[in-house]
């Protein structure tokens, strides 16, 4: 052996303990190895074809390890079922998801295809969005390990899908955080929201990149499985757009950045393909990988220098499944062919096995390929910014991926076997049987009030302003910066962020994210579109032109028949939503496993719409702030309440969720597009979950500005009483307030459309409050004072 390995073999047993907390991963590779650096070679493996492997322990299926044999003629080695089983781990795979994913693919046309210049498949997706910009983006789920280690499952969170993008040959330029908690009065509630938002601020602030948006919902659901669903922009010209793999023989692999140490084995990989069990652990509990901002914030810009020198040939993060996804991916879609010598790898725990180096997902890596003539070039750059590298081997036309350990073999693999040839799962599904009873129970069959008197109206709003999903989130994003780099022209609270591009022409792009589970709980088909039209409809109220969707799909077990039917039809309806809005999905991610003791979350498929600006300048924010403009409220209210926030409030989830008209969103868009190009409206916010109530209510705050309001003529026209006109959640809705000299100009645009409006107030400066006409007066002081004081309550 070599003096690496003897030096391995000392330090064994001071690592012991360390190794005690990644759990059956490490222990399973240790129990192939039979002694821990008794390194299994492919030529052991010839020999012993009889060992008996522990694959039930790495997450695989009996009939999965029997494939993997089948594939090698073999038996695998303890390196090749380490890469096997995290490579064909749910996470990594969609093993189980690929079938019904593919309607986003088929369900394109070609108009749709337009402004597509990088689609699904790669690390992220890419629009042109003119004059020679680019903008990729994408949203990815890091919901297990931020349940484990709340910290640092957030905060790699974000450090794993900034790599993504970086590795796009993007400047990242904005993130974002859909974020959901259990309970807010449960007491493990406050454990999981002070340490995710403390890593999404502490990573995303280190970074210097703005937090321009997101959500913060509570629900029991979420109670044992909270959803951390991280977004990522990044700009780049056209010409610099890079995609990964490793084509011509002989160029050469690198790995830089951090060292590879034992944080994160199996990691997210494994952890999101596995459920909790009733006592709130995983099933399998490997480490949750570290991150340090600070050495991403480095490597992001060496690896912008290694693409604007033309150093390198292509770049791939290492994420889930760490050096097994890298190698694998980077040969799978280039000539099919590569070498490397793990021994080079370098590492910040020398005890660790050549599986668990495969395995490890230590944060702030890359992996790259270098032609031979560039090596110079790429080395004098690693200098420059101070970054670890080590050469691993080069590009071969062997069509195998080959990995030795100190010059012997212990994996030798067709490289698409791992990385694209995976098991693909048509499990069986069928529509729950109980779903006929729940959307039978709607909110007008059951008991709950519906206030009437002005009084009861009043405090009605009070409540549901001050409720856990309709409150103020200043908590949160107050802990994260904004507008750091300048280019920040809309966030929080506004409808979606908005980021300039280009400081010359004012090009820039908005950015919003949606989902309600109750919705899709409901009617997981429509509940996708709704998300989807939500989204659609925030980028919209901004005057931003929906161009494109990236998808986080978080869902329960796929083993279970009835999940899986909300599966495919969440899917299925986003793929027609898209479809009939124009816009393609450019990627996402798919997050299975959410449940603990059987009991799956709500489906909370999380939609996320990107928009273009000619100029960020005429962006239109969520609240008026002129005096005697009018308000004008777009589009119909129904009696809609099923799944709506009061009715959460009021303990009842059942009926079927609002309507959808998605030529009726379509058309709002446009016209909310238009009037805020032609400089029509001064404000607009859409309605969704709490209805006109909440949209008036936060218009008012936005700029802490009072209105006059009277809806007495849309309960006539609509046909509804009071109540419904507030907290319905009738959709293909939205408030805008318009200046006086724009009204007639307004009017007649929406009635060429015919697309209904109506008037329904005044912006009124000098009155520090809502006045709803012959109903009740709310003042502003007392309706911020409930807005927010309800996450400080419980977190402060």
């Amino acid at each position: 052996m070599s003096e690496r390995v003897d030096a391995r073999l000392e330090t064994a047993d001071e690592a012991k303990n360390e190794h005690a907390e990644f759990g059956d991963i490490a222990h399973a590779v240790e129990n192939i190895e039979g002694r821990k650096f008794n390194i299994d070679t492919v030529k052991h493996a010839e020999e012993t074809p009889e060992t008996p492997l522990p694959w039930a322990e790495l997450g695989l299926k009996e009939d999965e390890y029997n494939r993997v044999v089948e594939i090698l003629g073999r038996r695998p080695t303890a390196a090749e079922l380490a890469m096997y089983s995290v490579m064909w781990s749910e996470h990594c795979s969609y093993k189980s998801s690929k079938v019904h994913l593919r309607q986003f693919g088929e369900k394109v046309t070609e108009d749709m295809k337009k402004h597509l210049m990088v689609g699904i498949g790669e690390n992220a997706g890419v629009v042109d969005i003119g004059d020679g910009w680019a903008v990729t983006y994408k949203i990815e789920s890091h919901n297990h390990p931020s349940f484990v280690e709340p910290y640092q499952g957030a905060a790699t969170g974000v450090g794993g899908i900034v790599r993504d993008i970086i590795s796009m040959g993007a400047r990242p330029v904005a993130v974002m955080d859909p974020l959901r908690f259990g309970a807010i009065d449960h007491p493990d509630t406050a454990r999981l929201v002070h340490g995710i938002v403390a890593g999404i601020g502490g990573y995303g602030n280190s970074l210097g990149l703005p937090n321009i948006g997101g959500e913060v919902v509570f629900d029991s659901v979420y109670q044992g499985n909270p959803l951390v669903n991280a977004l990522a922009v990044g700009v780049m010209r056209h010409e610099d757009i890079r995609l990964a793999n490793a084509s011509g023989v002989g160029n050469k692999v690198v790995l830089f950045g951090a060292r590879t140490g034992g944080d994160g084995i199996g990691g997210a990989s494994v952890l999101a393909s596995e459920s909790f069990e009733d006592d709130g652990k995983p099933a399998k509990r490997p480490a949750v990988q570290v991150g340090d901002p600070f050495a991403e914030k480095v490597l992001i810009e060496c690896c912008l220098e290694l693409f604007k020198s033309s150093v390198v040939e292509g770049i791939q993060d290492l994420g889930a499944a760490g050096i097994s996804c890298a190698t694998s991916e980077l040969a799978s879609n280039g000539d099919g062919g590569m070498h490397v010598e793990l021994t080079s790898v370098l590492l910040r725990d020398p005890s660790l096995t050549p599986g668990e180096i495969l395995m490890s997902e230590s944060q702030e890596r890359m992996m790259a390929v270098v032609t031979p003539e560039n090596v110079a070039a790429f080395e004098a750059i690693m200098d420059k910014w101070n970054v670890e590298y080590s050469w691993l081997g080069e590009v071969t036309d062997t069509g195998r991926l080959i990995i030795e350990w100190d010059g012997e073999k212990i994996v030798d693999v067709d490289p698409r076997t791992v990385a694209h040839e995976g098991p693909v799962y048509d499990r069986p599904y069928h529509r729950p049987e109980w779903l006929d009873g729940v959307q039978a129970d709607t909110f007008n069959s059951s008991t709950a009030e519906r206030p009437a008197s002005g009084q009861d109206l009043k405090a009605a709003v009070l409540e549901l302003m001050a409720s856990p999903n309709m409150c103020s989130k200043d908590w949160v994003t107050n802990q994260y910066d904004r507008y750091v780099q300048g280019n920040t022209a809309l966030a929080m609270p506004d409808d979606a962020g908005v980021i300039r591009v280009d400081e010359e022409t004012g090009l820039g792009v908005a950015v919003s994210t949606d989902a309600n589970g109750r919705y899709t709980y409901l009617d997981p088909y429509q509940g996708a579109q709704l998300a989807l039209a939500e989204s659609y409809r925030n980028v919209a109220t901004t005057g931003a032109v929906p161009m494109a969707v990236s998808d986080c799909l978080n869902f329960g077990s796929p083993e279970d028949p009835e999940v899986m039917w909300q599966f495919a039809e969440a899917v299925r309806g986003l793929a027609d939503g898209c479809q009939e809005l124009g816009i393609p999905v450019t990627g996402g991610n798919v997050s299975l496993y959410n449940q603990t003791g059987g009991v799956a979350i709500h489906p909370t498929p999380v939609v996320g719409v990107l928009g273009r600006f000619d100029d960020v300048a005429r962006r239109t924010p969520s609240g008026w702030r002129e005096d005697g403009q009018a308000i004008y409220l777009m589009g119909v209210t129904k009696d809609e309440l099923d799944g709506s926030e009061w009715a959460n409030l009021r303990g009842h989830l059942g009926g079927k969720p609002p309507a959808l008209d998605l030529a009726a969103e379509k058309l709002l868009a446009e016209l909310l597009i238009n009037a805020s190009r032609d400089g029509m409206i001064d404000a607009a916010h859409d309605l969704s979950e709490g209805g006109l109530a909440a949209a008036l209510s936060d218009m008012a705050l936005r700029f802490g500005v009072g209105a006059r309001i009277g809806l007495g003529e849309v309960c006539e026209r609509d046909g509804v009483d009071l109540f419904t006109a507030l907290f319905s959640e009738s959709q293909a809705r939205a408030v805008v307030s318009v200046a006086r000299s724009e009204e007639v100009r307004f009017k007649d645009m929406c009635s060429a459309r015919g697309f209904a409006h109506i008037r329904i107030g005044v912006v009124d400066t000098e009155n520090q409050a809502l006045d709803f006409q012959d109903q009740f007066s709310l003042p502003l002081a007392e309706l911020k004072e409930a807005h927010e004081g309800t996450l400080p309550k419980y977190f402060a």
